[in-house]
C-alpha cells in the first residue's frame, strides 16, 4: 500500500479507500477491516445514510480508532417528520455531526464530506459552519461530494479568501462506465489540488461481471474489452477496472466497498495492476465516451499557428 496527501493538506491517505456502505453487521465488517489495515489501509468512509454501519464502524474500531482516518457525511434526510433534518445548513450540520460522533464512539471525525449540493442553501454558510466545527475540534477536514465543478470552485476561491478551510477532498462516481466527471470535475478537482474519491469505480458491480450480464450495447462492449485485458495480464475484470480509474489520474483514490474479505482481497490486488497504455487506451475506446464542448473545442491547436512557447 501506497499513500499519498489528502488534497493540499499534511494528511496521509492510502492509495485505495474502505467504503462502510455494504456493512451489515460486526461480524461481517471486522474481518474485512482487520484485512484492510494489516494491508496498510487507513481511509474508511461512511455516512449516516448508511443504514447501522456508523454503528458498526464505531464498535469495530473501538481501541484502536486513532490508526484510521476515519471519514462520514451528511446531508442526507436523517427523520421523516422534521423538515430541518437534511440539507447542508447550519442547523443539520451540527446535529448530524453529533449524532455521527455518537454512534462511531469519537470526539471527532478525520473528515467531514458534505453529502450532496443542497442548492437551497448558500454555500457561504455551509462553509462557515464546517469552518465552525473545525475550529471546535470536531472535525479535521472537509470535502464534498456529488456537487456541479462551478460550486467547488466558488468555494474553495471563498474559503481562501476568507480564511475558512477549504474542501481538500471531491467524491464523486467514476468508472469505464461513468466517466463523466472527465469533462469538468476532474480537470476542476486537478487545478485546486483535492483528492478525488471515485464512489462505484466497479459500476455497481457490473465490471465485475460476465458480458452476458451486460443491459446494453455499450455495456457489453465495455464489459467485453474489460474481460479481454483481464484475460491477456492474468487478472480479473474486478482489477483491471479498478487499476483504470488510478491510471487516468494521480488524484484518483478509488472507494472500494467490500462484503467479505476475499471481495477485498481481489481489490487490493489491484493496486500492484500496471496497465500498459495499450490496454488503458483499448479500454476507454470501448466506452464511446466524448468530453465534449468546452473541452473538444478548446484543444491545443485552437490558438492556431502561433502557440504560446509555455516555458
Amino acid at each position: 500500500m501506497r499513500y499519498r496527501l489528502f488534497g493540499r493538506t499534511g494528511l496521509r491517505v492510502s492509495e485505495l479507500f474502505l467504503g462502510a456502505m455494504r456493512f451489515g453487521s460486526v461480524d461481517q465488517a471486522r474481518p474485512i477491516i482487520d484485512l484492510y489495515a494489516g494491508s496498510g489501509g487507513n481511509v474508511i468512509d461512511t455516512a449516516d445514510a448508511y443504514g447501522g454501519s456508523e454503528d458498526i464502524v464505531g464498535e469495530v474500531l473501538a481501541g484502536r480508532r486513532d490508526r484510521f482516518v476515519l471519514a462520514s457525511k451528511y446531508s442526507l434526510p436523517r427523520d421523516p417528520a422534521d423538515i430541518n433534518a437534511a440539507g447542508n445548513h447550519r442547523k443539520n450540520l451540527r446535529l448530524a455531526l453529533e449524532s455521527s460522533l455518537r454512534r462511531l464512539r469519537t470526539d471527532h471525525l478525520d473528515i467531514y464530506w458534505v453529502h450532496f449540493w443542497d442548492r437551497h442553501t448558500p454555500i457561504e454558510e455551509t462553509l462557515r459552519a464546517l469552518d465552525d466545527a473545525v475550529r471546535a475540534g470536531k472535525i479535521l477536514y472537509a470535502g464534498i461530494s456529488d456537487a456541479p465543478s462551478w460550486i467547488v470552485a466558488r468555494a474553495n476561491t471563498l474559503a481562501e479568501w476568507h480564511d475558512w478551510t477549504e474542501f481538500a477532498g471531491l467524491q464523486v462516481p467514476y468508472s469505464l462506465l461513468q466517466r463523466d466527471i472527465e469533462r469538468e470535475l476532474l480537470p476542476m478537482a486537478e487545478a485546486f489540488g483535492l483528492t478525488v474519491a471515485a464512489w462505484a469505480p466497479l459500476a455497481h458491480g457490473k465490471l465485475g461481471r460476465s458480458a452476458d450480464t451486460a443491459v446494453d450495447e455499450r455495456e457489453h462492449k465495455v464489459l467485453v474489452a474489460v474481460q479481454e485485458v483481464a484475460r491477456e495480464l492474468g487478472a480479473t475484470p474486478a482489477q483491471v477496472a479498478l487499476a483504470w480509474t488510478r491510471a487516468h489520474s494521480r488524484a484518483v483514490h478509488p472507494l472500494a466497498g467490500a462484503s467479505s474479505p476475499a471481495q477485498l482481497a481481489d481489490n487490493l490486488a489491484a493496486l500492484e495492476l500496471e496497465l500498459p497504455g495499450e490496454a488503458v487506451g483499448r479500454l476507454e475506446s470501448a466506452t464511446d465516451f466524448e468530453l465534449g464542448f468546452p473541452r473538444d473545442f478548446l484543444t491545443d491547436d485552437f490558438l492556431g499557428p502561433h502557440q504560446l512557447d509555455g516555458r
